[in-house]
């Protein structure tokens, strides 16, 4: 830092610390503070203040000479501590600037981190005065950085295949992966993990959060880490804890290298709440800033909106709020370079005072550096009326949870499902389509971070979360797993066989479906929670994968990708609805029993009607040339049974009762289907 520090009033943009010739310009949001400082600090750790000389609107704003990238701040807001009023101002707390670019160090745990004195009776009414600041994380003033090397795959989404994973459970047991890169961006670039991604026919790997975020006290306490990192601080930083040096570095240099390889990267982000929590929760940042501007307050404001489940919701119809979150998504897209975003309880952030609003979805439909990225929402929340399962608009897909809980029915044999997997096979038509949306709405999978791996939905009959402290009470109740016999791992071959053949049938069903397939990180090689079905606080080997892990399924599923990229039927962008042909007079889909009928709506009731199969051709209502191209596909929940095919000739081209058998002409117009079984036919 210079020797003598002065400052001026600079601009109110960028928002944030923003390096030029001169210095660095600060500005900082905030409606309701009566003064806002910019703290320095040295390489002691030593504090100087300077006041933000400068206010238009509700930007402060200053500039201080000789300033450089490097330097270490924070920020302090005073103003009226009134939480009945909503006002949570505490010039004694160190804040982390919003548009921090970097953050060194991490959050230590401390009563001085809270506004309001622990012990008091007066609770979070109460005023503390210790000083926060050796416990909060600095903020580092960053330079600007070039645009990235590699081009953009920009992967049509119907082509997609994502893959979601986390940093530390990719890479944390690779055993090629050198050890000093192992649970970072850099593990997740590394020859190994990139290879292992080509072979499995991925398009785009969907990162768990990144931005940095922090490990909650509770967890701290019990001996625990933040392993999901849904307790976002820094929407603007990656988070330190995966890299080994420059985070901001590492994570352009593992986009870099993806994108080489033809491999987006996608971003789960959390921007419907704070790392702050509730009234009970620290200071440090929003809340200091201005928490009634920042979170949507309930009552005369001393109290939280909470439909996220986490304590706080940040409040998008504000104009700074909003403008926070979009020029966060266009940082990650200009300067990060990523590809796309997934965004967290995505209901809360089309959430205003009195119900639903659009100023959220409207502002990143217009913007023209998002037009380029994927979208994805997590279509809920905990809040009344949060479910809203294909409600957003084009161009968002969305995770589809009915995909998974239905495909989890139907193999697990319950009665009355096939008519519900017949509407997840064809994308779901009755939820997505609708206002020129297309089959690529939905994001199908029948596993992801949160629940049951695949390998468990088939090995437990119930959740066993004790590992997280709770009793076991956290997590999914209903996960329509099966344990085949025995609950968890078992030596028993015919238990082993029929759960194998499950994941297959599962696996099959989402790559052979209308829609964006998803596949959970380890699914792929059988990797197993051990019955945690909420592992958010495991940053360990129940979460890190354990490579190799099953090879043949590994290599069943970049079968099944490699069929799907072959066959241009499995991935329209139309929906599917029986309709003809106007070029050759044929339905685009026609639904078959085993023996060859069409099912009558007496059958889809039937209990004993197992055996679905349908021809499917390219859809009537698509501008897309698929040709002649048809597949017929069986998914057989019964016994073993023999179809009638359509007229011929017809290729065996996938059978999940034998998985390693190559592709072989069918003789015969019967074709005999194994028990519990997907079986897809394709035209030589």
């Amino acid at each position: 830092m210079p020797a003598d520090l002065t400052i001026r009033a600079g601009r109110p943009w960028p928002m944030g610390a923003t390096v030029t010739d001169e210095g660095v310009n600060i500005a900082v949001f905030s409606a309701n503070a009566t003064a806002i400082d910019l703290c320095l600090f040295d390489a002691t750790g030593a504090e100087t203040r300077l006041r933000l000389p400068a206010r238009d609107g509700d930007v402060w704003h200053g500039f201080v000479p000789g300033l450089q990238a490097g330097a270490r701040y924070g920020l302090r807001a005073d103003g009226p501590y009134a939480p009945h009023e909503g006002h949570r101002f505490n010039v004694n707390k160190l804040l982390i600037d919003p548009y921090a670019r970097s953050l060194d160090g991490e959050i230590v745990w401390d009563d001085a981190l809270y506004g309001f004195t622990m012990d008091d009776p007066e609770g979070d009414l109460s005023f503390d005065t210790r000083d926060s600041a050796p416990f909060v994380p600095k903020c580092v003033v960053c330079a600007a950085l070039p645009a990235l090397e590699a081009v953009p795959p920009l992967t049509p989404a119907r082509d997609s295949v994502i893959y979601e994973a986390h940093v530390r459970g990719l890479t944390m047991r690779h055993p090629e992966i050198p050890q000093d890169q192992r649970g970072t961006y850099a593990g997740v670039a590394s020859d190994p993990v990139r290879a292992h991604l080509r072979r499995i026919g991925v398009t785009a790997v969907e990162l768990l959060p990144v931005h940095a975020f922090l490990d909650d006290r509770f967890l701290v306490n019990r001996g625990l880490r933040n392993y999901w990192g849904y307790q976002t601080i820094g929407f603007f930083t990656p988070a330190a804890r995966y890299g080994s040096g420059d985070p901001v570095a590492e994570f352009r240099a593992m986009v870099d290298a993806l994108h080489r390889d033809g491999i987006e990267v996608i971003l789960d982000v959390v921007y419907n709440h704070s790392g702050e929590g509730d009234e009970k929760g620290p200071t440090l940042s929003f809340r200091g800033l201005d928490n009634a501007s920042y979170y949507h307050l309930s009552g005369t404001g001393r109290h939280y909106v909470n439909h996220t489940g986490t304590g706080n919701a940040l409040n998008l119809t504000h104009p700074a709020v909003l403008r926070l979150v979009m020029d966060s998504l266009r940082y990650w897209t200009e300067v990060m370079g990523v590809d796309g975003f997934r965004f967290d309880l995505a209901s809360e952030l089309t959430r205003g005072r009195d119900g639903f609003a659009t100023g959220f979805l409207d502002a990143i439909r217009q913007d023209p550096v998002l037009a380029r990225v994927k979208l994805i929402a997590e279509p809920w929340d905990i809040g009344p009326g949060g479910y809203r399962l294909g409600q957003f608009p084009v161009p968002f897909m969305e995770w589809n949870d009915r995909f998974r809980d239905d495909v989890r029915r139907f193999w697990r044999g319950d009665a009355g499902t096939p008519a519900a997997l017949a509407k997840r096979l064809l994308g779901s038509a009755e939820v997505f389509d609708h206002d020129g949306r297309s089959a690529s709405s939905s994001v199908n999978f029948v596993a992801c971070h949160d629940g049951f791996t695949l390998n468990d939905a088939v090995s437990y009959a119930g959740k066993h979360n004790e590992a997280n402290g709770e009793q076991n009470r956290d997590g999914h109740h209903a996960n329509f797993s099966d344990n085949l016999g025995s609950e968890g791992p078992t030596e028993d071959a015919g238990i082993n066989a029929a759960r194998a053949q499950r994941k297959r049938n599962m696996l099959a069903t989402v790559f052979l479906s209308q829609g964006v397939p998803m596949l959970l990180a380890g699914d792929e090689m059988g990797h197993s929670q051990g019955g945690n079905n909420n592992a958010y606080a495991q940053d360990n080997e129940t979460t890190w994968l354990d490579w190799p892990g099953d090879q043949g399924l590994t290599d069943f599923v970049a079968r099944l990708t490699a069929l799907r990229r072959a066959q241009p039927v499995l991935r329209q962008r139309g929906f599917l609805h029986s309709r003809i042909r106007p070029q050759d007079g044929l339905p685009d889909l026609e639904w078959h029993r085993a023996d060859g009928r069409h099912p009558t709506e007496a059958d889809w009731h039937d209990p004993n009607f197992r055996a679905l199969c349908a021809v499917i051709r390219g859809s009537a209502e698509s501008d897309e040339d698929t040709g002649a191209a048809e597949v017929y596909v069986c998914l057989n929940s019964g016994e073993a049974t023999a179809v009638t095919l359509p007229d011929g000739p017809w290729l065996r081209a996938l059978d999940t009762a034998a998985p390693d058998d190559e592709p072989a002409p069918e003789a015969e117009p019967q074709a005999d289907i194994a028990a519990r079984s997907v079986t897809l036919f394709t035209r030589p």
